[in-house]
């Protein structure tokens, strides 16, 4: 096994560690213990849901209230928090515990799957990421138990405490609010402001990266001294949570949110701005958005959170620095400047190859799904771009996805959860390019 996780990659690593993931709870949920009604799961319903669970997206075929045994949605909790924090930062923190040695190749592997730039203090972050998500999600656990012991009993308010804080926290958009209604997610708390503020509030802080965590942990609130990743994500999540409530509100303000007292719908907006971000719940009917609401949202799905977080997406950074690039060009300006500082050329050939490849995926996705069946366009984009940032919102076409359709959304969520550069790397092995260079000719652009 050490041979041959040594001839491995340390992309090619995490790939394969987390089909391990996913195959391994698919096998539990196919279990006939793992649903109420005692019945085995067909094996594509239990690979999508396990894929969902470990990419932390919360697309589902079923209600996972009302479909799933507690030994179900046990099953399910677990693989939120393995595929959130990422299997190699539970290793090894196990391995600190254990008081194992840890090795360069396991550092550079670690640094690979939370997206850090550099190895150094690795193993600091990876112990600041275990407290820091044991510290907010027993907090958020600790106040919705609070909340829900108002309408439930004691033991199903701490249970659906802590499922929701997880799933909040890890932005995978599991809900156990099936008893309201099939599929009804946070819609009979949407003007609940301690139960918005929490689940939003966890979202968020799952969302940002644990880079920034530690930035923020060091330097405290000294906005000048963080490093420019830091700054961009913050700067750039502020943006776009409180620009998209504000667009959502106008939007909305004739249709899902008509006829709420006005900080209802402010609470509405907000929270549909924050879960488009990666997380998957909502607080009104996703598929009776208006279509500017729902392109709107598309595109905030398509962002997703930042780098090295529980979020997917394109992440932040990558649609902040394709626009400087754009500003930069139009300026004719010879570099990309932001806060007094220059972009690296390879920051952006990064970006531009992840937002070309995410684009492709998602036309080629929306090209096989209407092929294989008759569903509006508008809903198979919404569904593709949800499976891709992980983020799990549906306008409820989902569950009556052909096997083809399921497939594709499947494997859309893995790449997601991986990244679609991490996915594309693996497949390139130990290749280096040869030290050689062609000549240069140039060609005609736009």
């Amino acid at each position: 096994m050490k041979l041959f996780t040594k001839r491995l990659t340390q992309t090619q690593m995490i790939v394969l560690g987390y089909c391990l993931i996913i195959f391994i709870g698919a096998g539990l949920l196919m279990l006939p213990v793992s649903t109420r009604d005692g019945v085995a799961t067909p094996a594509v319903d239990a690979l999508f849901t396990s894929t969902s669970a470990a990419c932390v997206t919360g697309l589902v075929i079923a209600d996972t209230f009302q479909y799933w045994s507690l030994f179900g949605q046990s099953v399910i909790l677990v693989i939120i928090q393995l595929g959130g924090l990422g299997f190699m930062t539970i290793g090894v923190c196990f391995a600190i515990l254990l008081r194992r040695k840890i090795g360069l190749w396991t550092r550079g592997t670690l640094q690979e799957s939370v997206n850090i730039m550099q190895v150094g203090g690795i193993v600091r972050l990876a112990k600041k990421i275990i407290i820091g998500t044991v510290f907010f999600e027993g907090l958020g656990a600790l106040i919705l138990a609070i909340r829900f012991c108002e309408t439930m009993s004691l033991g199903k308010a701490v249970y659906f405490g802590i499922f929701h804080a997880i799933s909040a926290f890890c932005n995978a958009g599991f809900d156990l609010m099936g008893g309201h209604g099939a599929y009804s997610s946070f819609t009979p708390y949407y003007n609940d402001w301690v139960v918005n503020l929490v689940i939003m509030g966890l979202i968020v802080i799952g969302g940002i990266g644990f880079f920034v965590w530690n930035d923020i942990s060091i330097y405290k609130v000294s906005f000048r001294r963080y490093s420019l990743h830091t700054k961009i994500v913050l700067i750039s999540t502020f943006i776009l949570i409180f620009g998209g409530a504000a667009l959502l509100f106008f939007f909305e303000r004739n249709n899902t949110i008509a006829g709420m007292p006005f900080d209802d719908k402010i609470l509405c907006s907000l929270f549909g701005s924050v879960t488009a971000r990666t997380a998957g719940f909502n607080t009104v009917d996703t598929a009776a958005l208006t279509d500017s609401s729902k392109i709107l949202t598309s595109i905030l799905m398509f962002i997703g959170g930042s780098p090295g977080s529980t979020a997917g997406g394109i992440k932040t950074t990558t649609f902040v620095v394709l626009l400087i690039y754009v500003h930069a060009n139009l300026r004719k300006e010879m570099h990309c400047k932001i806060f007094g500082r220059r972009l690296d050329e390879g920051s952006i050939r990064k970006a531009s190859a992840v937002l070309c490849i995410n684009l492709f995926s998602v036309i080629l996705a929306v090209l096989v799904i209407v092929t294989v069946q008759p569903v509006a366009i508008t809903d198979a984009a919404f569904e593709v771009i949800s499976a891709i940032g992980t983020v799990g919102m549906s306008t409820g076409i989902t569950r009556d996805m052909e096997t083809i359709s399921k497939i594709v959304l499947i494997f859309l969520m893995y790449c997601g959860r991986i990244g679609s550069m991490t996915f594309a790397l693996s497949l390139r092995g130990h290749k280096v390019e040869p030290p050689v260079k062609l000549p240069v000719e140039q060609i005609m652009i736009g």
